[in-house]
């Protein structure tokens, strides 16, 4: 598939699933949408592909829906809205049943629905510049699977607090470390090398045990 919003690509073991609309601070507009969908299951089903690195071009990580598209856009807000009240969301691995590992290496800012690719990677690195919120009931929107997803990750008080205060609240990357929302905080011009090392490591084990390891992780998660 040509890519119009994403960059996809693979390096030896290790995939890479990019944000590729700087301009607009990464936000997803109806093209995104379906890209992602495909992009995923493309790395997923590379047989040479054994983990895949998700970060962003530019200053921003990713920064939820494109509000100024859904503004202008009627089919993309009907799309958008359906997907979500039907629990059909396509956007991050785990949405889409990925099976290999992914680590989230976020360069810049991380904002409404680009927490859920932060809640849903399987390791989560940041650079010292980035930041993290949730800015939906600051317009009116409410937040649910991304708050619910970092409950996994991070303590309730922490995640309540960034839902409740909205634009208001902006966690820092190292605040983000303290809270376990990511495991490390690394210089913005070694983000995607240090996304690399640490795919590369992962990437040195069994494959089939790490989808076994994967798996039984996110089903305990999902359990009663």
């Amino acid at each position: 598939m040509r890519y119009e919003t994403l960059e996809v690509r693979a390096d030896g073991p290790v995939g890479w699933l990019v944000f590729d609309r700087p301009d607009a601070g990464n936000a997803i507009d109806a093209r995104m949408f379906v890209e992602l969908e495909s992009a995923w299951a493309e790395l997923d089903a590379d047989p040479e592909v054994q983990v895949i690195v998700n970060t962003g071009n530019g200053r921003s990580f990713q920064t939820g829906l494109d509000v100024n598209q859904l503004a202008t856009d009627r089919e993309a807000l009907r799309a958008s809205s359906r997907q979500t009240r039907d629990f059909t969301l396509r956007m991050t691995a785990w949405h889409c049943g990925v099976t290999k590992p992914v680590v989230a290496a976020v360069n810049g800012t991380c904002a409404g629905g680009g927490l859920h690719f932060v809640a849903d990677a399987d390791i989560v690195i940041a650079a010292d510049r980035a930041t993290f919120m949730d800015p939906h009931v600051s317009v009116g929107q409410v937040s649910a699977f991304e708050t619910i997803g970092l409950l996994k990750k991070a303590p309730m008080e922490s995640v309540s607090r960034m839902a409740l205060m909205g634009a208001h609240e902006r966690l820092s990357a190292d605040r983000a470390r303290q809270l376990g929302i990511v495991s490390e905080v690394v210089a913005a011009d070694g983000l995607r090398d240090r996304a690399r090392e640490l795919a590369a490591r992962v990437a040195e084990g069994d494959p089939a045990r790490m989808r076994s390891l994967k798996q039984m992780m996110w089903t305990a998660l999902e359990a009663p």
